[in-house]
């Protein structure tokens, strides 16, 4: 399809670049950058269409800095005007390979997402122990240092498949190679790295569906969970699983991460602790909410986030939590918030949150 199309000269139009820059720049609009950005909006984003119809773009060094969430996770940040292009990219590119995705691969899609996922999970239980009369297994496998480890040749050579666009590959290759000239791994917190992480597990998809016709099957980035009445069949898989990702993908299944489990037993999913008729949230998952409170407090307070963003991440992370058991903890969480934000919050959409 994509050789019918000049998508390189779509990628660089104008119209492409703003559409870039508008999500580029969502829930980001106080931001000093942002501001910068904006005084020669239309100059900055001409120089960007220059620079790549000549093929002289280079994209500006990533900003590293270190998160606790609880683990230690290194997230690198890119320039603005580089971030621009990434959502230039995927505009173009994403809707190609999203008509190749299975169904059930939920992370980084539009209409999917970890609460699709959950509410996934909780039909095929049902469905795979008939309502609770069967035994149930599930292999549940992550992917070891899975950004760190992607191929970048690998990648193209699956990107390849359906971009015929030599100078789109040439812009790939770019962001692929910063921040150095590893031919190995992509940075968190770049969206390109969210969308090129679901093109290459997009071959396990497919090996699972198709090779080891898995029925009930459900991904979420390098997270994903198999179920089965049959445990052998799931140690089976995650062998099969384990020889395709090492042959085919160079990476391999995390050997402590991944096993198989009675659905009885503790699972853990997406933030998740799961029990077949309730669902706790992990506590490191309360642990990193409340440190996100304090800091929106600080940019609030510093008047580098507005309220009405602060109320967006506010409904997206209580639409999360109410798939679990969290209604004191929600209690808790908008005391915190009202008390935070006072005259902001309503009662009514403190009791909107509440609610069962």
């Amino acid at each position: 399809m994509s050789s019918l199309r000049d998508l390189w000269q779509e990628l660089c139009s104008y119209d492409n670049l703003f559409l870039a820059y508008t999500k580029a720049r969502k829930h980001k609009t106080r931001k000093d950058y942002i501001i910068e950005f904006e005084k020669n909006l239309k100059d900055n984003l001409l120089l960007l269409r220059s620079e790549l119809s000549l093929h002289c773009y280079d994209p500006k060094p990533l900003v590293n800095f270190t998160i606790h969430d609880p683990k230690m996770r290194k997230i690198s940040k890119s320039d603005f005007r580089d971030r621009v292009i990434h959502h230039a990219l995927c505009n173009i590119i994403e809707p190609i390979f999203e008509k190749t995705f299975i169904y059930d691969s939920y992370a980084n899609r539009i209409n999917k997402g970890a609460l699709k996922a959950i509410d996934r999970f909780d039909r095929f239980k049902r469905k795979v122990t008939r309502n609770n009369t069967l035994r149930c297994y599930v292999l549940k496998a992550d992917i070891r240092k899975y950004f760190d480890n992607i191929e970048h040749e690998i990648l193209l050579s699956i990107i390849k498949k359906r971009i015929f666009d030599k100078r789109v590959i040439w812009l790939i290759r770019k962001i692929l190679a910063n921040p150095s000239s590893s031919d190995k791994g992509m940075p968190l917190g770049n969206l390109t790295s969210q969308f090129f992480a679901n093109v290459y597990l997009n071959e396990l998809d497919y090996f699972v569906k198709h090779k080891l016709k898995a029925r009930y099957y459900i991904r979420y980035v390098d997270d994903f969970v198999i179920f089965n009445t049959d445990a052998e069949i799931l140690e089976d898989y995650k062998r099969q699983i384990n020889l395709f990702l090492r042959e085919k993908l160079d990476i391999e299944l995390h050997p402590e991460k991944s096993k198989v489990l009675r659905l009885s037993e503790r699972l853990t999913f997406l933030g998740f602790r799961i029990f077949y008729h309730h669902k706790l949230l992990k506590k490191s998952n309360m642990v990193r909410m409340k440190g996100r409170i304090e800091a929106l407090k600080q940019e609030y307070a510093e008047k580098k986030m507005d309220y009405d963003s602060i109320y967006d991440f506010l409904e997206g992370w209580i639409a999360y939590a109410k798939n679990a058991d969290t209604y004191n903890l929600r209690k808790r969480i908008m005391a915190e918030v009202s008390e935070a934000f006072c005259g902001e919050i309503s009662t009514k959409e403190i009791n909107r949150f509440l609610k069962e």
